[in-house]
């Protein structure tokens, strides 16, 4: 298994670990990611997920000798709505993900990081959506990325397929940060561990209200977020945590 997961305490690390193929989103990969995805979203000891890529850098996307071998119709769909089914895990999951990303993020790469709920990098990482370079534009790539990202620096990025730097990607909302290399997992960590402090059940109620309402009409968008605000405050820990804020305490989450 090319994917493996580090555990500390409340915080899972999951590293794609195949830098001979600079981490790259093969068949057998998306497969193994898929599977711990879906182990850790029903692991009630972990609150937050790490993303990140061993080696160089975080991934080079698709891997293309294997992409050139499939030659059907049929398995390039699989390949695909492979991806697709692994992105879609991720956004519509229980727990928060956070990309850390070091050296390039290309392609299905940077699409993996846009469906990151965050996303952190090194001052020197790289993200592009190079696909029109070899002769196939990044479509499933820009699904994430262009959710992030507005249109003008997206079409920028796809029509050229140019990389650009951490400050650059920070600047048109791909990333939320960077941070020098020896400062990275530090970071990473501060702000996972933060997410982790909070009740388990508020953050996965508030992550899937969050994309969801993102797809609605404005009108819609706000009933189904007062129906959900509603759902929330019936919640042990909604009490909790307010009675704990009136009367100047630490709350004590139940996740109920």
């Amino acid at each position: 298994m090319n994917v493996k997961v580090v555990k500390l305490k409340d915080i899972s690390r999951i590293i794609i670990n195949e830098p001979k193929t600079y981490n790259s989103l093969s068949l057998k990969n998306l497969n193994d990611l898929i599977k711990v995805f879906k182990k850790l979203d029903y692991d009630r000891k972990t609150k937050v997920i790490i993303l990140e890529g061993a080696g160089k850098g975080f991934s080079a996307g698709h891997n293309l000798k294997e992409v050139r071998n499939l030659k059907s119709k049929k398995k390039y769909q699989r390949l695909f709505n492979l991806c697709s089914k692994l992105m879609l895990l991720i956004v519509e999951g229980r727990k928060p993900v956070i990309a850390k990303v070091h050296g390039a993020a290309y392609a299905a790469g940077c699409q993996l990081v846009a469906s990151c709920d965050l996303a952190y990098s090194t001052k020197e990482a790289l993200f592009a959506t190079p696909g029109v370079n070899i002769g196939l534009f990044c479509s499933t790539p820009m699904v994430a990325v262009s959710r992030k990202v507005n249109r003008k620096p997206m079409m920028k990025m796809l029509l050229t397929g140019e990389p650009i730097r951490a400050n650059y990607a920070k600047e048109i909302g791909l990333i939320n940060d960077y941070f020098p290399k020896s400062k990275l997992n530090k970071e990473v960590l501060k702000i996972a561990k933060k997410i982790a402090s909070k009740s388990n059940l508020t953050i996965k109620i508030g992550k899937q209200t969050f994309y969801k309402q993102l797809e609605m009409p404005l009108r819609k968008a706000y009933a189904h977020t007062s129906k959900m605000m509603t759902i929330n405050m019936m919640a042990m820990d909604a009490k909790e945590g307010i009675s704990a804020f009136i009367e100047k305490r630490k709350p004590v989450w139940k996740n109920k």
